[in-house]
């Protein structure tokens, strides 16, 4: 028998117990005031990033039944629900968002990014596999465990997608706040807290949310989609890094992009099947 929802459900208990166990973590790892990518700092880092998994697969395993504990696993393996369109989009969104930024930076004047990571890649052949899992493991995996393979349904089961998304999108950004204070991560050497790039980041964060529930409920729940196009965003960013006016560029991108699915699709589930 499955502990009753109304209980241990409540998609704040997995917030408050994501936090926790995140900022656990990441607090003492900003306090310590060394290098985040030093071992043994690093494995703050690490432990804290897995906390959207751990208090997901935590919740699914103390409020499901058999069938509700299979269907979680089921959306985070089954690559059938995603249809080969929405496969393409998947893979294809960040990148051609990212394409359009920097042609309109060169545009108005701004220079070619070197792209850097992406050369040095190409020259070290080898290297790629091991990258590419680092970007894999590291974010995408074991936060989708967490934001949509359990969070979003229980969000959307009080507000609209569009709702939903938004106060999913804000927490996400606001959780990820500490690494803006640790010494040598990314967030805190290339944006720093309070910046333009500070700003640029939280927005982006929620318009991307919208963006990852149109594709998740599009595809049965897929868990596995949002975890693919996470991974597309990190990985695009990695690869082909944008100047400053260029993340300008590119926010307001993905809020036009969002807006545009919420037009077309209905703010109320995002998905062509709108409730009556």
């Amino acid at each position: 028998m499955s502990i009753p929802f109304s209980k241990l459900s409540s998609p704040w208990l997995f917030f408050a117990l994501t936090f926790g166990w995140t900022w656990l973590f990441w607090i003492p790892a900003v306090l310590l005031g060394r290098n985040v990518m030093e071992f043994p700092v690093v494995l703050l880092l690490v432990l804290g990033g897995v906390g959207p998994a751990l208090a997901g697969i935590l919740l699914t395993y103390l409020t499901k039944d058999r069938e509700g504990r299979r269907d979680y696993w089921l959306r985070v393996i089954d690559f059938k629900r995603i249809s080969l369109r929405w496969y393409a989009l998947i893979l294809l969104v960040f990148p051609i968002l990212n394409a359009i930024a920097i042609l309109l930076d060169v545009f108005a004047g701004g220079s070619m990014p070197q792209f850097e990571t992406a050369m040095r890649l190409l020259s070290q052949p080898l290297t790629i596999l091991p990258f590419v899992i680092y970007i894999f493991i590291f974010g995408p995996l074991p936060e989708e465990l967490g934001w949509r393979g359990y969070a979003l349904d229980h969000l959307q089961a009080k507000w609209s997608a569009l709702i939903s998304s938004l106060y999913l999108g804000m927490i996400w950004a606001l959780w990820h706040f500490p690494l803006f204070f640790m010494k040598g991560f990314y967030h805190h050497e290339e944006l720093g807290f309070g910046t333009l790039g500070f700003w640029l980041f939280c927005i982006s964060v929620i318009a991307i949310a919208v963006l990852i529930t149109w594709i998740y409920n599009n595809n049965g729940r897929s868990t596995l989609s949002a975890v693919l196009v996470h991974f597309m965003c990190n990985l695009t960013g990695n690869l082909f890094p944008l100047a400053d006016q260029g993340e300008v560029y590119k926010t307001l991108l993905l809020i036009t992009t969002a807006l545009a699915v919420t037009i077309i699709w209905g703010p109320k589930t995002l998905t062509r099947q709108q409730d009556s």
